[in-house]
């Protein structure tokens, strides 16, 4: 692995391939307020987010989610793209992006103006009924939510990476869920949870642009869940080369051809 960890050889890289394949993970979006889920390390900070199956099988599970989720969407809807988002964007606009493969839900390179996106791990900002597959704006429920436990959105909590907040003491018991209006069936983020698998289509759509892309760019991600690693393992085994800019380790050191250790926003400014 190179020693370099200079921005004028991320600059040289970027600058010497036409199609990269970027991956980015919660390192980009920290600057605009969203918290990160592990430390330097990457072990957890903090305790991992709910699962599918708790989720699906527990009412209690989603009470606490959902209340958890009305506090903490307060700010985490109203984030903004930071630098990090907006050189990215510009990367596109370049024509240098072969894709943009986000493992975050926040929509943020979205709204920074990248077009080519996957949402590995879904969007936060819309709700699905798991019954029927209805959807509605996540704003809408949350005002259906507000409606229904008034004297919840009084409380201020730590925010938490998932648009959720810290949020533990409280009776969960008392907050109301709404059901489907169509069928009566759960509603969840139409995120994916932990121990739920990423759409097929989704994985084959970005497999079928790794396949076109002639390097890997990593952006703020310690790789630690598979969904996202699987891709840099792919890429080694096309032989195509992997950059990567993250404070810390990442469970990809020994593929990485130049590794940054620095802010996003910083390793990337020259795009900017």
């Amino acid at each position: 692995m190179s020693g370099m960890t200079q921005q004028g050889s991320l600059e040289e890289f970027v600058s010497l391939h036409r199609r990269l394949f970027v991956l980015t993970g919660a390192g980009c979006s920290t600057n605009s307020g969203i918290p990160d889920y592990r430390d330097s390390d990457g072990n957890w900070k903090r305790t991992p987010p709910v699962t599918y199956a708790a989720f699906m099988g527990s009412e209690a599970t989603r009470q606490r989610y959902w209340a958890r989720s009305l506090v903490g969407w307060q700010r985490f809807g109203q984030a903004v793209p930071n630098d990090a988002h907006r050189a990215l964007a510009r990367l596109e606009q370049a024509g240098r992006s072969e894709i943009l493969l986000t493992q975050n839900v926040d929509r943020l390179h979205q709204s920074a103006g990248s077009e080519r996106v996957i949402d590995l791990h879904g969007r936060l900002d819309i709700v699905r009924c798991m019954g029927c597959n209805a959807t509605m704006p996540r704003g809408d429920f949350q005002h259906e939510l507000g409606h229904r436990n008034g004297a919840w959105l009084a409380l201020d909590a730590p925010d938490a990476p998932d648009g959720d907040a810290d949020l533990e003491s409280d009776d969960f018991a008392a907050f109301t869920v709404p059901s489907c209006v169509a069928c009566g069936g759960i509603l969840k983020p139409d995120v994916v949870f932990f121990g739920e698998n990423v759409p097929r289509d989704v994985v084959d759509e970005a497999r079928d642009r790794l396949e076109a892309a002639d390097a890997m760019l990593v952006v703020g991600s310690s790789l630690m869940v598979f969904s996202g690693f699987r891709f840099v393992q792919a890429a080694a085994k096309r032989g195509i080369p992997i950059a990567a800019v993250n404070l810390g380790r990442t469970r990809a050191d020994d593929l990485l051809t130049l590794k940054v250790e620095d802010r996003c926003e910083a390793a990337l400014s020259f795009l900017l």
